[in-house]
């Protein structure tokens, strides 16, 4: 029987769906999956669209996909939406969004659910965009959910970060000042026809003015994208949108600093990937041995606290106190 990495590693969709699925669920085989196909991942081109709920990233998404597809580059999606509270997955359905594109043998539209991160991002989000990596596709978008202040975290996965927002919601500054304004490669203004969006435009303008900024360093553009009720109109910006992320993938190549987001991103998951070994290994023991309830019994009775408690534990699997031990951010 082919190995399921060997399956995906040729393309098949649904061998991918499954190793995405077993991700989410966490089951023991997909991380000796992930282990397998690493080495072959490393050369899509890693886009993120963050913003606010109701900005539009959807649409964006799914009119992207026809712009690459135009130039002939295959195309991923990992869209993140809510998680139901009952069973863990993901409310909203991607083919409800991008069904125009289902049928297409170059495009892989997958949704995962939050689960509770925060970030916006699922934890299976870096290990499904390696597995659209490895499946060969040119481009790997991921759509956050969509969540404020915390949306800041895309910038661990993403070579190219859009910040998408929308002229009268009344919480745009807000976006901008909660860390967004730090992480974007490129604003766009959606739905541009609406009052207020020469408004936002200087407002952003005006904070990216503030920022210093070396000579011959990206300065991040800002699209403004017309009404999709403007079918015409909101491809011709849509293009100039899919025209800016090459650009600016064309220019981390040419100054050398795709190699350091790449250093960014794999940082980012050594880190997640240490403190989930360490903490599933350590919460195991700690069941197996009824220690975690006494541990609990002890805070419930005021008997000690959670953080003495938790450093008590640091002493005795890790051979420290926390005091002495670096804890990666």
């Amino acid at each position: 029987m082919v190995e399921l990495g060997k399956k995906v590693m040729a393309g098949d969709v649904r061998s991918a769906s499954r190793l995405i699925r077993n991700i989410e669920d966490n089951l023991p085989g997909a991380k000796q999956e992930i282990r397998k196909i690493f080495p072959y991942t490393g050369k899509a081109h890693v886009v993120g669209l963050t913003g606010p709920p109701g900005a539009g990233k959807s649409t964006l998404t799914d009119e992207l996909i026809r712009c690459f597809r135009r130039k002939g580059k295959t195309v991923g999606v990992l869209a993140v939406d809510p998680s139901s509270p009952f069973t863990g997955g993901a409310i909203l359905g991607d083919r409800i969004r991008m069904q125009r594109h289902a049928e297409d043998p170059g495009v892989f539209v997958r949704s995962l659910a939050t689960r509770g991160t925060m970030g916006g991002l699922s934890k299976a989000a870096g290990d499904a965009i390696h597995v659209m990596d490895a499946m060969g596709k040119d481009i790997v978008m991921v759509e956050t959910v969509g969540i404020g202040q915390q949306e800041v975290e895309i910038i661990h996965h993403a070579h190219t970060v859009l910040v998408v927002l929308v002229p009268g919601m009344g919480d745009e500054i807000q976006a901008i000042k909660a860390g967004v304004m730090e992480i974007g490669d490129i604003f766009v203004i959606n739905k541009a026809h609406r009052e207020g969006a020469g408004k936002l435009f200087k407002e952003i303008t005006a904070m990216l003015d503030m920022g210093p900024r070396e000579p011959g360093a990206w300065r991040p553009p800002i699209v403004m994208v017309e009404s999709v009720a403007e079918p015409h109109e909101f491809e011709r910006c849509v293009d100039e949108l899919s025209d800016k992320i090459e650009a600016h993938y064309q220019y981390l190549v040419n100054t050398n600093q795709l190699g350091d987001r790449q250093r960014r991103r794999s940082l980012a998951e050594i880190n997640a990937a240490v403190r989930d070994a360490i903490l599933e290994t350590v919460l195991r023991r700690l069941v197996a041995d009824g220690e975690l309830d006494r541990m609990v019994e002890k805070a419930l009775n005021k008997e000690s606290d959670p953080y003495t408690l938790a450093e008590q534990v640091a002493e005795r699997y890790l051979g420290g106190s926390k005091a002495s031990m670096p804890v990666a951010e």
